[in-house]
């Protein structure tokens, strides 16, 4: 069984940074597709990042916010810079067998996910 725990959000001007953590239950980052998502109330989950073999970006967070992965550690991350109001969301980690997908729908595996707020 799969599971995900994510740390990290708070609270932070715009303008600064912060990391999220993705902690897998083991051998879950080396083996699996991982994404990173984030939400706002009444709107649907949408991609931010991804990465299996190689990062992927949504076009709103291109370089301003890597991922990466530790794999001795199972774990993901994403570090985010210049952060601006409009990033303020719940954020969660997912993963999927396969490969990085853009849609929700197509992760069977998710956190509880974590808040960043960055005050406008």
């Amino acid at each position: 069984q799969v599971q995900l725990v994510e740390s990290g959000g708070s609270l932070v001007q715009a303008g600064g940074s912060l990391r999220l953590s993705c902690t897998g239950s083991g051998r879950t980052v080396s083996s699996l597709a991982m994404a990173w998502f984030r939400q706002v109330p009444g709107k649907e989950r949408e991609f931010v990042a991804g990465f299996k073999y190689k990062a992927y970006y949504a076009d709103a967070v291109k370089g301003r916010f890597t991922v990466s992965t530790d794999n001795a550690n199972d774990t993901m991350y994403l570090q985010m810079n210049s952060l601006k109001p409009e990033d303020t969301a719940v954020y969660y980690c997912a993963a999927k067998i396969g490969s990085v997908y853009y849609a929700a729908g197509m992760y069977g595996y998710w956190g509880q996910g974590t808040q960043v707020t960055v005050p406008s």
